[in-house]
């Protein structure tokens, strides 16, 4: 055994030259190195988790958002195709002013007002009955601008169209039971309303306005 030999080695090493066996104990960096490694690799798994349930819940709240903008869009257009429907039903319900038999009847003092009122009605389309002085039961007794009279089926039809010709006129029914109407001149009678208010009011009586929409179950209007 050589002198240079390190004790205990049995002789299975040997010097020669310039090297020989390093004896030191392995590092611990490796150990450092792969905890790091381990570290970094839980860290990622919990970010990539985390952001999987995000796109999970805004996928969620996306897709309620788009189902409640459905319904809202699927609600207006229900209640318009409704207002159509309802208007639609107004405008065949009322009839035309050539399909009205008004009696004109004066129940003023003033002399002729009956005649040129009945005159002016027929210029507008409308089909003319009587023309003379009102009965007892209203001469003299009316003080508004006048009063349209018919049975109580004529609530909805005719009474509220020859309504639109004279402006603050009363609608009044009786027992009649024709289709005639009466349209009896007041103390504050002056004149007809003018053709183009008539002819507004007319078209706004067969289309009214529409209700406003109701808000929906979140509170938002449709």
């Amino acid at each position: 055994m050589s002198m240079l030999t390190p004790p205990g080695m049995g002789g299975k090493y040997r010097i020669t030259g310039d090297k020989y066996p390093r004896m030191r104990r392995p590092s611990g960096r490796r150990r450092i190195a792969l905890a790091a490694v381990a570290a970094l690799a839980v860290v990622g798994l919990l970010g990539w988790g985390s952001l999987q349930l995000i796109d999970v819940f805004s996928g969620k709240d996306e897709a309620s958002a788009a189902s409640g903008t459905k319904d809202c869009g699927t609600k207006q257009q229900s209640d318009t195709a409704r207002r159509q429907q309802q208007q639609n039903q107004n405008a065949k319900s009322l009839p035309r002013p050539s399909q009205i038999k008004v009696n004109v009847l004066n129940a003023t003092p003033r002399g002729g007002l009956a005649k040129e009122t009945a005159d002016e009605l027929k210029k507008r389309g409308f089909a003319i009955g009587k023309v003379g002085n009102a009965t007892k039961a209203y001469d003299k007794k009316v003080e508004g601008p006048g009063i349209v009279l018919g049975a109580k089926s004529a609530t909805d039809t005719a009474l509220p169209v020859l309504a639109t010709q004279l402006a603050g006129a009363q609608r009044q029914t009786d027992t009649r039971e024709g289709g005639e109407v009466d349209l009896i001149l007041g103390s504050r009678f002056k004149d007809l309303a003018k053709k183009e208010d008539a002819d507004k009011a007319l078209a706004a009586l067969a289309k009214p306005s529409s209700p406003p929409s109701k808000p929906s179950a979140d509170g938002k209007n449709c």
